[in-house]
């Protein structure tokens, strides 16, 4: 399996959990106590932990696609067909 072949796998795995694990633990602005910025958009988020969510995405990411991988080169599932 070459390098890119590699990292696209592990770009694929990064965007699907990213928008997977994105609406996780996020309350909007009406839901909250904290209202935040006056004028913002009731159904924004107060809070939504962008750091913690990438953090979080890049190791479910990277645990998927060397499962991928390993199955891959296990021959199990044989993609030059």
């Amino acid at each position: 399996m070459s390098p890119i072949g590699i990292l696209i796998i592990y770009i694929l795995w990064w965007w699907l959990t990213f928008f997977a694990v994105l609406p996780f633990g996020v309350k909007s602005r009406w839901e909250s106590d904290d209202d935040g910025v006056t004028g913002a958009e009731p159904g924004a988020p107060s809070a939504p932990m962008l750091k913690r969510k990438l953090l979080q995405t890049s190791v479910i990411a990277l645990i998927l696609s060397i499962i991928t991988i390993l199955i891959i080169v296990s021959g199990i599932i044989q993609y030059r067909d």
